[in-house]
């Protein structure tokens, strides 16, 4: 029996799908070849990720080029060197050798041997390497002079998905062809004309997440499809289809989606436990709930949302992505999950700050109920007429307004205007409970510090700054400055200095230097603040490895690629 993937293999370099760059330039090499009578390069490389049509051009190249009527980029396929190609195992002038299993020195040299014998009926002798990264270091050495000169009747044509383990002397004797990942969309326009050759009829987007699960290989995606219409009943059926790859189901992902902007941490520890009873793979739901939240937050955009509320989904966005790696290593992925999830529902709401003194401003996000006169519960909106309603309807609260938690310093940071200005939101914390207060007391900005040359002052100004920030920070970072050896305001930049032992607990420092939020508290509290700097204590015996950690390029590296350092290697001395 024939797998889908074998039956539909690429007959001619015009099937191939998604290599339209590799595609174009072997047609134009095999078009100089049948004008000259001869191939003008016998060393060729493919490279490129499993099922992304490597092995499958090489016989085509191989087809083409002993084609009666060839060398021609369209190959008759009826004579008898393409027949013969169709089987290579049993053509002598198409040699396929797999590098997994024969990657030894002796193996080379014997190919080495057997290149100089001439072509039994083809035009060309072709020798297709698979995977030819596996080849040890003598067996590419004992390759390099005959790729290099090969005799006039051989063809070598290299294949391999790890590009980064070919020798770079390889490289240069050999022409190099990229396979890319095959986009979705042409993988599901190709599975859907196998579906329509084989008579299989598919529900909609059952045949898109069938490409999606080929993560760019037309091969798997074909496999794929096989399993699925074997399960079908010689249907492709979307339950299916998710049963098989284990996919969460998509009301699912939204529900956890919807509950994630809403805060709702009920819902979202309701929609784990529902998943959990699935028997969820809870890394393909996290993929499924990113690219979810992705196609939102650019719905979003393109609907010129207010910049709060676009700000606050792309820091969540960024959380949850932040959290991948710990789900991967983790032994309790759901724990992960849960925990990353409650987090991201719980940062702060943002609101413009005109808003809130005005009182035109409502808190983004999901607001408590309120109770109206009658004794209904009825939840606040800004725009709903039920909320002015109440807001009408409410008990006069007097001119004076209540006390101001101790976090906003009202009279300092606002002008003598200041009680009639706070006068709405204030009543609107009143209607709304203490967490409403507490977003309006962390979105006030922090007093200034009066004498910044105070070291104790300067330290515990910072401390409670990185504290009551509402950007999301790591809490670690309030300790950091009373770890400090050195804390210094240098208009307009923030001096630390630490010792060296402290390293690993200034990473997140480092990682977070240049966030907004930061920078945005610690300007609150050192006005004209721009940039903060970190520095180490010199040590007679500083390794090579903390000098490197103290580079400002490397730390700018690092800082634009979010990478983090694993592991130091020194390069042997010549």
């Amino acid at each position: 029996m024939t797998t889908l993937a074998l039956q539909y293999r690429p007959r001619l370099l015009s099937d191939l799908v998604g290599q339209e760059a590799s595609v174009h330039a072997l047609t134009n090499a095999l078009k100089r070849a049948q004008i000259s009578g001869r191939i003008h390069h016998q060393a060729f490389l493919f490279a490129g990720v499993r099922g992304t049509g490597k092995t499958s051009t090489a016989r085509i190249l191989a087809r083409a080029l002993n084609c009666i009527h060839g060398p021609t980029a369209t190959p008759c396929g009826v004579c008898d060197p393409c027949k013969a190609s169709e089987q290579p195992d049993t053509n002598l002038d198409i040699v396929e050798i797999d590098a997994a299993s024969r990657a030894s020195v002796e193996d080379a040299r014997a190919l080495r041997e057997q290149v100089q014998t001439r072509p039994a009926f083809c035009r060309y002798r072709v020798y297709i390497i698979d995977e030819v990264h596996m080849l040890s270091r003598q067996a590419f050495d004992a390759l390099l002079k005959v790729l290099e000169e090969p005799p006039a009747h051989a063809v070598f044509v290299l294949a391999t998905t790890e590009f980064q383990d070919v020798p770079d002397t390889i490289k240069s004797r050999v022409q190099i062809y990229p396979f890319r990942l095959i986009p979705v969309g042409l993988i599901e326009g190709r599975l859907q004309q196998v579906c329509g050759f084989e008579g299989v009829s598919f529900e909609p987007h059952s045949l898109r997440l069938v490409a999606e699960a080929g993560q760019g290989s037309m091969r798997d995606a074909l496999t794929t499809l096989d399993r699925v219409i074997a399960a079908g009943d010689g249907h492709v059926r979307e339950d299916v289809v998710r049963e098989q790859l284990g996919i969460v189901p998509a009301v699912r992902v939204q529900g956890v989606l919807d509950a994630l902007n809403a805060g709702d941490t009920t819902a979202i520890l309701d929609h784990c436990q529902a998943l959990t009873s699935l028997g969820a793979d809870w890394i393909s739901f996290w993929r499924e709930l990113m690219l979810a939240f992705r196609d939102r937050l650019e719905s979003e955009t393109r609907q010129d949302p207010s910049p709060q509320k676009l700000l606050r989904s792309a820091r969540v966005l960024q959380l949850l992505l932040q959290r991948e790696r710990d789900l991967r290593d983790s032994s309790l992925p759901q724990v992960v999950v849960e925990l990353a999830l409650l987090t991201a529902a719980q940062l702060p709401h943002l609101a413009p700050l005109d808003g809130l003194v005005s009182g035109t401003s409502a808190v983004l996000g999901p607001r408590p109920a309120v109770q109206a006169p009658g004794g209904a519960m009825q939840p606040e909106h800004p725009n709903s007429n039920a909320s002015k309603t109440t807001a009408a309807a409410a008990p006069t609260i007097p001119t004076t307004p209540p006390p101001v938690p101790s976090a906003v310093p009202a009279k300092k940071a606002l002008p003598t205007a200041a009680p009639a200005a706070l006068e709405s939101p204030i009543k609107r914390a009143q209607g709304q409970g203490i967490g409403a207060i507490t977003a309006i007391a962390a979105i006030a900005p922090t007093a200034a510090i009066k004498n910044p040359s105070d070291a104790n002052a300067l330290r515990a100004g910072v401390s409670d700054a990185l504290k009551s920030s509402s950007g999301g920070l790591p809490p670690s970072l309030a300790s950091l400055p009373h770890l400090a050896a050195d804390l210094r305001w240098v208009s307009p930049v923030l001096r630390w200095r630490f010792p060296n032992t402290a390293q690993n607990a200034v990473q997140e420092l480092e990682r977070e230097r240049t966030n907004p939020h930061l920078l945005e508290a610690l300007a609150n509290l050192l006005p004209g603040l721009t940039s903060i700097e970190i520095h180490f204590e010199e040590s007679a015996t500083e390794r090579p490895e903390d000098q490197l950690r103290r580079e400002p390029a490397f730390q700018s590296l690092l800082q634009a690629s979010g990478g983090e350092i694993l592991d130091v290697k020194r390069e042997p001395k010549a």
